[in-house]
């Protein structure tokens, strides 16, 4: 069968949000939901019911062949994703013959240019699609197409509200609220704040930044000074914060800036000649550096998405889909990774380079690992050692 016919009762609890936990969630171990899904710290848009492809199957038998609608490939984070899918995941599938080709496009943030080139992979026959990033809701009747051609669409890094995805990343209002209150606690409860978002309109980064204000807020005497953008680029962030400073002399106390950023947002902050405030470090090399060689700047990084094993992350809950395991819930989330200066110690010496905007990973074992992934399905099993 090549793909799964949803009957009107699952559909209902896809949306059914209130004080009884939806089919699915109330499938998943107490001590993930109460930290990954705490509804306390969930984006409300967040597809929480239970998965369409429960009892779906694959339309054929592997080598399969995946199709990747990236969104932009102008930023280190896309970069190292691409390095890690190419070079590593991959020629790991293909070796173990479960991947046959991969189909890569970008659209540049086109909403319209993606659908087009998801509607051509399905059309040219590939067996699944995995997307980055993208809007919750322009992609919804692309992704409804391709599960009618028996094609299951991933979104990793990121949500769409159609049913017919299977959506993983770390919970980020939940990472956003970390921060949020790491910053708040880091400079005494009180004081101005810069917020620094991602791209504006994708989950990922609205989430995120929802979550950063909400943990602000918690400190009655924190202002929120100013709020810009950096589409998720070091050199853009670096320019927009000096934009800001410009035109607002003011004392600043912290930087709340989601990565990948703030190794620009760091450089404007110490070209400007003031005091340098603490910024939210994620997994930039070079603010990690930074942090490296000036141990006291700061208590700790808080990781929110390494761009290696997100993908990675992604891609296997894909094949464990192709194989039939059953994914349980639309959403399968992770929590954040938070690195002390000891951790940072064991990864950069003091030659680093401030200026890099490489990343540091967690390491898949660390971000959605194999037995943490074995909670998520209905048939859970090692699916490197599939045998169709």
């Amino acid at each position: 069968m090549s793909k799964s016919s949803i009957s009107l009762a699952l559909l209902m609890s896809l949306f059914i949000v209130g004080p009884t936990l939806a089919a699915g969630l109330d499938e998943i171990p107490a001590e993930i939901r109460d930290r990954v899904y705490n509804p306390e710290f969930m984006d409300p848009a967040q597809p929480l019911g239970p998965s369409a492809f429960r009892d779906w199957k694959a339309k054929k038998g592997p080598p399969w062949t995946i199709g990747y609608a990236s969104t932009y490939a102008g930023n280190t984070w896309r970069q190292n994703a691409m390095e890690r899918l190419m070079n590593e995941v991959v020629p790991k599938w293909k070796k173990l013959g479960l991947v046959k080709d991969i189909v890569v496009t970008q659209s540049n943030l086109k909403d319209a240019t993606q659908i087009q080139q998801m509607r051509q992979m399905v059309d040219q026959g590939v067996d699944a699609i995995i997307i980055c990033c993208s809007n919750p809701t322009a992609l919804n009747q692309t992704i409804k197409y391709a599960f009618d051609k028996g094609v299951p669409t991933f979104s990793f890094t990121g949500y769409t509200t159609s049913p017919y995805t299977v959506s993983s990343s770390v919970n980020y209002q939940l990472a956003g609220y970390d921060i949020g209150r790491w910053m708040a606690k880091e400079i005494g409860e009180k004081g101005n704040v810069l917020v620094v978002e991602g791209i504006p309109g994708a989950s990922a980064s609205d989430s995120q930044n929802r979550g950063v204000l909400a943990g602000l807020a918690k400190s009655p005497d924190i202002k929120v000074v100013g709020q810009i953008a950096h589409q998720w680029t070091s050199q853009i962030g670096q320019a927009e914060v000096q934009k800001w400073l410009s035109t607002h002399p003011g004392k600043l106390d912290g930087v709340a800036v989601q990565s990948s950023g703030e190794t620009g947002v760091l450089q404007a902050l110490l070209q400007s000649g003031r005091p340098v405030p603490p910024i939210s470090i994620g997994g930039e090399l070079g603010a990690l550096c930074y942090w490296r060689n000036n141990p006291s700047y700061i208590s700790a990084a808080i990781q929110t998405w390494p761009p290696g094993d997100d993908i990675e992350l992604g891609f296997n809950i894909m094949m464990r889909t192709l194989q039939g395991q059953g994914p349980k819930m639309q959403s399968i989330l992770v929590a954040p990774v938070t690195y002390k200066i000891d951790d940072i110690k064991k990864v950069l010496d003091e030659k680093c380079d401030r200026n890099s905007t490489g990343w540091i990973e967690a390491g898949v074992d660390n971000w959605g690992g194999a037995k943490y992934l074995d909670n998520f399905f209905l048939r859970p099993a090692d699916p490197e050692k599939y045998k169709p």
